[in-house]
């Protein structure tokens, strides 16, 4: 189908000429005059361009989600629903929305430039019926920069407005606005777009495309639209196939589809999987984590991404799919060098294999960074660890990203720590093999001295912080990657 088609503040539009590299943001403000969503970075981290797209919710029903428009391709919201900031009051005698409402009633805005884009996240909060939590309300808005009123104010039409689900418009909206299929084969003079909706088209079309680059979120390869100018020639996106976006739970572990979003793996794994829960909690803002995907993290293969460390520390198993069929290789062994993975051509990341942790196993991830939120390693780690009844280590696996060219296991701290007593004195002499395993580089976020220093910290905490529970989740409002253990457990 060479047409895009989807609706936009309740009207059906479609498109036959716009390049498919358009972002969303550009298309609103260039082709559709609807200027209230701004453009400030251009890369996911001021949230101006912030909008609510309608999605499937895990349980299947349709639900709105706040994300970044200047990082969204157009062809991406084929089929869905689209909210700006025009559509919360149509109408100039339209009552204004209950968030645009709360933000003028507690003087939230002041400049306005971020305005609509804090009231777009505070419209998603107000649908959302998972709110309870205290650190969900910095997580709804930390995607969103302020420089003028300060963040109080807002925080407080965020409290007034979050969970609150109101019987409105937007509600009835919601319950018809289910997406629609994303099936789009288009094509301009100079690019192509596809998105198949099954595994056998997806094989047809790369069979036929060998140049054309595999993308979902966007999050990452739309910087290179934003920022370098690039007119990728084909695009394939992953996200129409049902069966690549599926979490499940076996006896034997769990199955994290490639396509799941970060935000659907972080309410996943907070009860299953406490480690990955606790790196997704700082993985980036929400808008991020609404685009963003398990297999993009991965197959982006950057040294500083933050979900390799923790799954293969995990023990977690790649599942690649081709015309051929699967094949399986562990995760650890998928980075084959700097930016490059041991997918061959035609084949993709279907899904990751998470065999179950041991009831007794400690584990845990940590991820450092110079700011807490939406910002990247410098170091990221997830260590696992199993003793036997006497307290002797008879399984360490201990990744690493930000500490050499490929996520990496440190193996010889690992030999070091095997058939010895845990404890503090058996941690100190391990550590003395560190530099074995690493050799950092010295950057602009730390130098190789620094990351050294760190890691072995992080090792050092999590002796600490594990002595009194395998894995202990984040307090609401901590201020350290590593906290200190409970009252009595020290």
């Amino acid at each position: 189908m060479n047409r895009l088609r989807f609706c936009l503040n309740g009207q059906w539009v479609e498109d036959t000429q716009v390049a498919p590299t358009t972002t969303v943001l550009r298309y609103l403000r260039d082709q559709r005059g609807l200027t209230g969503t701004k453009e400030g970075c251009a890369e996911g981290d001021c949230g101006a361009c912030t909008v609510a797209v309608v999605e499937n919710g895990p349980d299947g029903k349709p639900t709105y989600r706040a994300v970044n428009s200047c990082l969204l391709l157009l062809p991406m919201v084929q089929g869905k629903h689209v909210v700006t900031v025009e559509g919360l009051k149509p109408t100039a005698s339209a009552a204004p929305h209950p968030c645009q409402s709360a933000m003028a009633s507690a003087l939230g805005s002041q400049c306005g430039y971020c305005t609509p884009g804090i009231v777009m996240s505070l419209f998603e909060a107000t649908y959302r019926s998972d709110m309870q939590e205290t650190w969900k309300m910095d997580d709804q808005l930390c995607g969103n920069l302020c420089r003028c009123t300060g963040y109080r104010p807002i925080r407080a039409a965020a409290q007034t407005v979050a969970g609150t689900c109101p019987p409105d418009a937007f509600s009835t909206a919601l319950e018809a606005s289910a997406p629609e299929s994303m099936a789009l084969a288009y094509e301009t003079k100079t690019q192509r777009f596809f998105t198949p909706s099954t595994m056998d088209e997806l094989f047809k079309v790369l069979h036929h495309h060998a140049n054309a680059r595999v993308v979902v979120g966007g999050t990452d390869l739309s910087l290179e639209v934003t920022k370098r100018f690039e007119k990728p020639p084909c695009l394939v996106s992953l996200e129409g196939i049902a069966s690549l976006k599926t979490l499940s739970e076996s006896a034997d572990g769990f199955s994290l589809g490639a396509t799941a979003t970060l935000s659907e793996l972080e309410a996943f794994a907070e009860s299953r999987l406490p480690a990955v829960a606790r790196m997704a909690r700082y993985f980036g803002a929400r808008q991020i984590k609404h685009r963003a995907t398990v297999g993009g993290n991965l197959c982006n293969a950057s040294p500083i991404g933050d979900l390799a460390p923790v799954l293969i520390s995990l023990g977690v198993t790649a599942v690649l799919a081709s015309s051929k069929g699967e094949r399986r290789i562990p995760l650890e062994l998928f980075f084959t060098s700097y930016r490059k993975t041991a997918l061959e051509a035609g084949e993709v990341l279907a899904r990751v294999e998470v065999p179950r942790p041991s009831a007794s196993a400690k584990s845990m991830a940590y991820k450092v960074s110079k700011r807490r939120e939406l910002d990247i390693s410098a170091v990221a780690c997830g260590l696992y660890l199993q003793l036997n009844e006497a307290g002797v280590v008879t399984l360490a696996r201990f990744a690493f990203g930000g500490m050499a060219a490929t996520p990496k296991r440190a193996t010889a701290v690992e030999q070091a720590l095997l058939g010895q007593l845990w404890n503090e004195q058996t941690v100190e002499t391990a550590l003395q093999s560190l530099p074995s395993d690493f050799q950092p580089m010295n950057d602009h976020r730390g130098s190789a001295a620094y990351r050294m220093s760190v890691a072995e910290n992080l090792v050092r905490g999590f002796f600490h912080e594990t002595r009194g529970s395998h894995s202990p989740p984040l307090l609401p409002q901590h201020t350290a990657t590593v906290q200190p253990p409970a009252a009595g457990e020290a």
